[in-house]
């Protein structure tokens, strides 16, 4: 594969391209090169890139911020978390803390960790308290909190475990009859841990195209040049345009702890609903590290219903590629980085808080707003 965006991007452009067609990226880090990049720019007019369900704390469900929450306000413990689920908002009142930030603010003892040896490291130095560490993410972060489990983690420590699986919601969505995409460019980084082989699916049930992408320029490009010409000549393949990082069977170490640490369950995704066998779920092996079972009190189920956004938000139709961020009721108003209202404008991985960084709605305004018609 040459080394090249230039070559991708002239290799597009030669294209007849005659009408619309929408191409989902799966992955936050994936719009973030794109947004960052300026590739919509670039690309002829009739390509849309619609931003997907790829960023875990814009799914993360409301329910298991807002347990987390009152975890850290009424017990004694110190609790844990990736920097970025600390802002995520909860629907409540304005008079109880809305986040974990705001719990924290509130005197909870709460604490950004980078990686899951960072939750060993505290639980080992406070081995007089409960930790509990609030675990989110997808495949590519569970991972390396499945092998901390495996391998043996202090007996204080205790996961909050909110993981899930990318490919599922994706399935979901072209199942239902409501995708609004052509083709897909499949997550670099979970193909890496799981396997580029994963995404046959998308092949085999819905006949779409596509292709596998790293996260520069050169390898994006590559994979919307090969679902493009998939498209065009009818010949449908798994292109695998990340080949230096993902092979076709992934890491088997990674999925080996995987499946020796979690069940693979169906979950609810915030605002989407249960999606089935989209979740992961602590083995019965480690039930004495699952705050789960140690803090029942804490689980609340009339939390878990559909449409789990603030009033207003239009993060879960931004999280299934029905709308472009900007077209949200409150992007850039009511909701910005400083202030966010919905989970999209908090992650760097988020649509929402990308778009805004970037000012991708500005200088493709235009483009935007007559290609999103036909989506």
């Amino acid at each position: 594969m040459p080394d090249n965006a230039k070559y991708w991007l002239d290799a597009i452009n030669a294209l007849t391209i005659s009408t619309p067609f929408r191409i989902m990226n799966v992955c936050g880090g994936h719009e973030r090169a794109i947004s960052q990049s300026g590739i919509r720019t670039l690309l002829p007019k009739n390509i849309e890139l619609i931003p997907g369900p790829g960023c875990p704390v814009c799914i993360c469900p409301e329910e298991d911020i807002y347990q987390a929450i009152q975890l850290a306000l009424h017990e004694d413990i110190i609790l844990l978390a990736f920097g970025d689920m600390l802002r995520v908002p909860v629907n409540t009142t304005k008079k109880e803390p809305r986040s974990l930030e705001q719990a924290r603010a509130a005197g909870a003892d709460i604490r950004p960790i980078a990686s899951p040896l960072d939750a060993i490291r505290i639980a080992n130095e406070n081995s007089d308290k409960t930790v509990i560490f609030f675990a989110a993410g997808f495949e590519t972060t569970m991972a390396p909190v499945a092998a901390m489990l495996v391998e043996g983690i202090p007996k204080n420590l205790s996961l909050l475990l909110s993981g899930r699986l990318t490919w599922p919601a994706v399935d979901m969505l072209l199942a239902s009859g409501e995708a609004c995409f052509d083709a897909l460019i499949a997550p670099g980084h979970v193909a890496a841990t799981m396997g580029a082989e994963e995404w046959h699916f998308v092949i085999d049930k819905y006949q779409l195209p596509v292709a596998v992408a790293g996260f520069e320029a050169t390898s994006l490009l590559a994979a919307f040049y090969s679902v493009i010409r998939q498209q065009q000549e009818q010949k449908l393949f798994l292109d695998n345009c990340y080949s230096a990082v993902v092979k076709p069977q992934g890491n088997k170490t990674a999925q080996q702890y995987l499946s020796q640490a979690f069940d693979v369950v169906d979950s609810n995704w915030r605002g989407v609903g249960s999606i089935a066998g989209s979740g992961y779920q602590l083995k019965t092996v480690f039930k004495q590290h699952d705050a789960r079972l140690q803090f029942k009190d804490y689980e609340n189920n009339k939390r878990k219903r559909i449409g789990e956004m603030p009033p207003g938000c239009d993060c879960a139709k931004v999280v299934l590629g029905k709308i472009y961020p900007n077209q949200c009721r409150l992007y850039g108003q009511a909701c910005t980085p400083r202030q966010p209202i919905g989970p999209c404008m908090v992650s760097d991985e988020g649509a929402c808080r990308i778009w805004f960084k970037y000012r991708t709605d500005r200088p493709n305004e235009d483009h935007q707003a007559e290609t999103v018609t036909s989506a």
